[in-house]
């Protein structure tokens, strides 16, 4: 396998025009575009449904074609999968806070400009497979020991979207199964 260049000495791929749709519908019905209702995964089913997805992602990462994208403007299945390993992390802070916090306020997270500055494009795509089943693992076995009486506890993103712990796991799940239908996977 060829070695990327540095970061510095690649130019950047082309633009991905940014992904604005509030997609806070899927926690009520099924996604037109991939086809998963993420209402009919039980609470408790969440971590074990991770798990479930996690070598779908292994396998698709090492796929010869993982660096190239379909066409210019939409991400490889690498970039997909770096993408998905960053929101395994994400949510389960995201989680953590709801845990541990009143109604907490999430940060804001641009993930298009996190795919530039971390240079998705020219990360090795099995360290992101390693690395995306390692945030599974960790996200997985947060959603396992969420307690039964805190699965309505609240929280907001910064566009005041609100969510509870049992609809953020479900909207979380809808992310990690849209990109598998993105990468055909």
């Amino acid at each position: 396998m060829d070695t990327p260049a540095s970061p510095a000495h690649t130019p950047e791929p082309p633009a991905i025009a940014p992904d604005d749709k509030d997609w806070t519908w899927v926690v009520e019905r099924r996604c037109p575009e991939c086809g998963f209702a993420a209402s009919d995964v039980p609470p408790d089913a969440v971590g074990g449904t991770v798990r479930d997805l996690v070598p779908r992602w292994v396998s698709a990462l090492h796929r010869d074609d993982a660096r190239e994208r379909p066409e210019p403007t939409t991400w490889s299945t690498l970039e997909y999968g770096a993408h998905v390993r960053d929101v395994m992390r994400l949510f389960g802070e995201r989680l953590q806070l709801m845990l541990d916090e009143d109604d907490p306020l999430f940060a804001n997270w641009d993930q298009d400009a996190t795919a530039l500055e971390d240079r998705y494009d020219l990360q090795d795509p099995q360290v992101v497979a390693v690395d995306l089943a390692a945030a599974a693992e960790v996200t997985a076995t947060l959603f396992d020991a969420v307690a039964d009486d805190a699965w309505e506890r609240p929280g907001r993103r910064s566009n005041g979207s609100r969510f509870t712990v049992r609809t953020l796991g479900q909207y979380f799940l809808h992310d990690v199964v849209h990109h598998l239908h993105d990468v055909r996977a």
